[in-house]
């Protein structure tokens, strides 16, 4: 297809992968959406309480863990935001 983009060889969906992008999706979230096992993903995920029911110290510690900046003007509410749109 004419003006695709490779990713690159660590994309295990170029398609899901492009179609994020087109979403919107910062590269390493689409890539990281992209190369999820689906068989497996449903069965490991869900264990964590809902960003609501941590408290603001640890949603902090969250985000300092994947770099969010401006996470020390946050309030509770916007750092789940970042974290969810992250």
């Amino acid at each position: 297809m004419p003006g695709k983009k490779d990713p690159g060889p660590s994309v295990k969906d170029d398609e899901l992968y492009e179609a994020l992008r087109r979403d919107g999706a910062s590269k390493e979230k689409a890539a990281r959406i992209a190369n999820t096992d689906r068989e497996t993903a449903g069965k490991r995920g869900g264990k964590s309480a809902p960003y609501e029911e941590w408290t603001k110290d640890d949603l902090y510690e969250r985000a300092q863990e994947i770099d969010i900046e401006g996470r020390s003007d946050m309030s509770k509410d916007e750092l789940i935001d970042a974290l969810r749109n992250h």
